[in-house]
């Protein structure tokens, strides 16, 4: 074909990728990183294409051998009169054969089917690295919508600690406050700010590494964040949820390809005959002649290399079998705790909304009044006001521990397109 014709193709098919990928204009919403992130890996597509890989070779392996073709030259003469010559003597012969390996059908398809079982569990390990993307992607992106709410917060806390380094070094000059409460005040500023610059460099780490995934797109101001009070699943399909985990399917799969492999290795416990059809031409005053020859391997050493080979692919199986077996139990307890955590997170959350928050802030609109009204120093104030900003800071360092929770429960299976919207 033409060059201009692979250009126009190519052009054609740039244009198609462009329209289908969506254009983030705005806030980056939960659900637009995923897709982004999905379709910027080339993890996938690798796997894709193993998989395409591995069902083009079952193709090729359920084939029969190509036939050999054989040319020699039989008891040429190499001395006498008649040496080097192919006519002379009746005993030379030149041959042209075909030789033919005759596999039986079942040895094709147990080869052909070790093959395509190699192709599920490349689409299997792509549903794996799919929620693995997905997972990553979906901490990177709450842990920078948390991190900037705390930013947010500290930020209102350093504008508040610096109207009170005025009001304490007014009262200062005004002989009605000690330099102490200036001191202090200060110290309260200077701390706010080493929390911010904390803070700051968290948040750049959070951005670096939703980057990774999202690529420019990071830059953008977050969307609203997903429902992360319920869960994908309810506690009775947490068994069915354990057992298709795109990891314990793989495994599935690989516990298939060593079954494939026994079948091969039983198959092999029957050889295959060869059948050689020749035809040899000799010289003018003597006969044509053909030859057919039938080759079967002997397997004269079966107990030791045919039957040895076969409980070796067996034992493979059992092992493989074992180790699945141990890890769903393994991952049915992992999820399961990580299920409790994210309850006991959600329960202590509540608590700091219905006491300890409302505690907190009780305590420090006190003090302030106290302070206002000359009862009580700034110091106390400064106090209170810090362990109400500590309050509110671990609360969201729980509710950023909580999603991240959310997350790894409800990756467990991939999410698709649009699911985690629909859960708001």
């Amino acid at each position: 074909m033409p060059a201009s014709f692979h250009h126009a193709v190519r052009g054609l098919a740039l244009a198609v990728l462009a329209a289908a990928a969506p254009a983030i204009a705005g806030p980056l919403g939960f659900d637009d990183s995923l897709r982004l992130a999905q379709q910027r890996s080339l993890q996938l597509p690798a796997q894709a294409a193993a998989a395409t890989a591995a069902r083009e070779m079952a193709v090729a392996a359920g084939q029969r051998p190509d036939p050999t073709l054989k040319v020699g030259v039989a008891n040429l003469p190499v001395n006498g009169s008649d040496r080097f010559s192919l006519t002379s003597d009746f005993m030379t012969m030149r041959s042209i054969g075909v030789m033919q390996e005759l596999t039986r059908p079942g040895k094709l398809q147990a080869r052909s089917a070790r093959l395509e079982r190699e192709a599920a569990a490349a689409e299997t390990q792509r549903q794996w690295l799919l929620a693995n993307l997905q997972r990553d992607t979906a901490t990177a992106w709450l842990d920078r919508h948390f991190l900037q709410r705390m930013q947010a917060l500290l930020a209102e806390q350093r504008t508040e600690a610096r109207l009170q380094v005025d009001a304490a070094e007014a009262a200062y000059r005004g002989r009605t406050g000690s330099q102490a409460d200036v001191f202090a005040a200060r110290s309260a500023v200077a701390l706010v700010e080493d929390r911010l610059a904390q803070t700051g460099r968290e948040l750049a780490t959070a951005g670096t590494m939703l980057a990774r995934w999202v690529g420019p797109a990071a830059g953008e101001a977050p969307g609203p964040a997903p429902a992360l009070d319920r869960l994908r699943w309810s506690d009775d399909d947490l068994d069915a949820v354990v057992a298709h985990h795109p990891e314990l399917a793989l495994m599935a799969q690989q516990e298939s390809i060593a079954q494939a492999d026994a079948d091969l290795a039983r198959s092999n416990l029957q050889p295959d005959p060869s059948v050689e059809l020749m035809f040899s031409q000799r010289g003018p005053g003597y006969s044509n002649m053909v030859s057919v020859t039938v080759s079967v391997p002997l397997q004269w050493d079966r107990p030791h290399r045919q039957d040895r080979e076969l409980a070796a692919r067996l034992a493979t199986v059992a092992q493989v079998r074992a180790q699945r077996e141990e890890a769903t139990r393994a991952h049915a307890a992992d999820t399961r705790a990580l299920l409790q955590e994210w309850r006991s997170a959600r329960q202590r959350l509540q608590r700091y909304d219905d006491a300890l928050q409302p505690l907190a802030q009780q305590r420090s609109q006190a003090a302030l009044a106290a302070y206002r009204g000359g009862a009580g120093p700034l110091a106390a104030v400064l106090e209170a006001r810090r362990a109400e900003i500590d309050t509110r800071m671990d609360r969201l360092r729980l509710e950023m521990e909580a999603a991240r929770l959310w997350v790894r429960l409800n990756t467990l299976a991939p999410w698709t397109h649009g699911e985690p919207e629909a859960q708001r």
